[in-house]
């Protein structure tokens, strides 16, 4: 894939796959909102992880497991991508 067919990851792309999972609107996932409150299950939540291992993003679904909200998660990603540009 291109970076034109594959952009990279941003905290406002993964508000809107998480939005999209839950059939809502981006608008009302909250950063600190319970994804499991929210509907959230863990077949979604691995279906998301893996689209996003394919697009590049390697993350550790047991760490993002430990705390289920959009800020907890980027976090994670953010770590995910420094390590990769860092080594």
């Amino acid at each position: 894939m291109t970076e034109e067919t594959n952009p990279p990851m941003t905290r406002e792309r993964m508000r809107a796959d998480i939005a999209r999972a839950l059939r809502m609107d981006p608008e009302e996932v909250g950063g600190d909102d319970d994804l499991n409150d929210l509907g959230l299950d863990s077949m979604r939540a691995m279906s998301m992880v893996l689209r996003w291992t394919e697009r590049g993003l390697q993350l550790d679904f047991g760490e993002l497991a430990e705390k289920l909200t959009l800020d907890a998660w980027w976090a994670v990603a953010e770590r995910a991508m420094a390590k990769r540009v860092h080594g």
